[in-house]
């Protein structure tokens, strides 16, 4: 198979080529970048990009014939080692601008202790991150996606028109997403109807986070993996499916702000050695409400996409691709 033009892309083959190119193109852009640790925002983007990489490759796996050098786990370990670096920037941020503000003098010196250990992990961080990025795995990783690109290898699927399969290529993630456990956090099940209680005290909001809240990240991580295999594809559907796509974004940001604050309610703890109640307690206050915020917003995203019509109206959206889309160099 030639390798594909952007201004053809009519198999599904020649959209799993665009993916894997335009997402190691902005892998290699920031690169420079995060291991001299110039910019904040660059290590953020290239680890979007090597996250977006690995949904590709897991997306497209039916159809690209890549290398092992380019294996998913592979990628995998690069994107939660930049991650790391990336949570510790987040958390310092989120510590400076939300919270450092509203903090009263005596709880000042004992930020200042949480932000010294921050920095010291920081630097331990970021020279895993700079180990990572010399490393023979990555260079065989960036080397191997190289030569595919210049001599793409196929399956045999990759020839089937795309408009044709793209119901079967995005149905499989989309029903993960749905089937997701996290859904039923906090929810109440009997005789087959499902109940959202929209009553729940933050006292009980905390429990149930500490208790399940690795649940709810899960379903995070399984919502961002659908977002990005959807987002390739705007272009073969209407405002339905951009609606849904826009619901998943705003699914990802407020169980990121839930998973935040328990990150960060963790970190304060740990770097405090103590408990963080007495020695911080308008920050954990803080915290507290806002995790409770973020929750009784996603109680309204869970009780729509627990309604059997939501669900419904989503899988049948995916059903009916348009054949000629207006703009394919989008």
């Amino acid at each position: 198979m030639e390798k594909p033009m952007i201004a053809k892309t009519n198999t599904l083959g020649d959209w799993g080529y665009i993916a894997i190119e335009q997402h190691l193109h902005k892998i290699l852009k920031h690169e420079e970048d995060v291991l001299n640790d110039r910019d904040p925002e660059a290590l953020h983007q290239m680890r979007v990009g090597m996250r977006r990489l690995r949904s590709a490759v897991t997306g497209f796996q039916v159809v690209l014939d890549l290398p092992k050098a380019a294996a998913e786990k592979k990628i995998g370990k690069i994107a939660r080692i930049l991650g790391e670096l990336r949570d510790l920037d987040v958390l310092k941020e989120t510590l400076l601008n939300e919270y450092e503000p509203e903090l009263p003098k005596s709880e000042q010196k004992y930020l200042k202790q949480v932000l010294n250990y921050l920095g010291k992990q920081r630097k331990q961080a970021l020279t895993k991150v700079q180990s990572a990025l010399e490393s023979k795995s990555y260079q065989h990783l960036k080397k191997a996606l190289k030569k595919w690109l210049d001599e793409p290898q196929y399956l045999g699927v990759a020839q089937l028109p795309i408009y044709e399969v793209l119901p079967d290529l995005l149905l499989p993630s989309v029903s993960e997403f749905l089937l997701h456990p996290g859904w039923l956090v906090g929810v109440q099940v009997a005789e087959g109807k499902i109940g959202v209680s929209k009553a729940m005290p933050q006292s009980e909001v905390e429990q149930l986070l500490i208790d399940q809240g690795k649940l709810l990240h899960s379903l995070r991580k399984e919502t961002k993996r659908s977002r990005y295999q959807m987002e390739l594809f705007t272009e073969f559907y209407g405002s339905k499916y951009l609606a849904h796509l826009e619901d998943l974004k705003e699914i990802q940001k407020i169980l990121g702000e839930i998973q935040d604050s328990v990150v960060l309610s963790e970190f304060i703890t740990a770097a405090l050695d103590s408990d963080s109640k007495k020695q911080l307690p308008t920050l954990v206050k803080q915290l507290l409400q806002n995790s409770y915020k973020s929750w009784q917003h996603w109680q309204f995203l869970q009780n729509k996409y627990l309604n059997a019509e939501t669900r419904t109206s989503f899988r049948l959206e995916l059903l009916n691709p348009i054949e000629q889309p207006s703009d394919l160099t989008k």
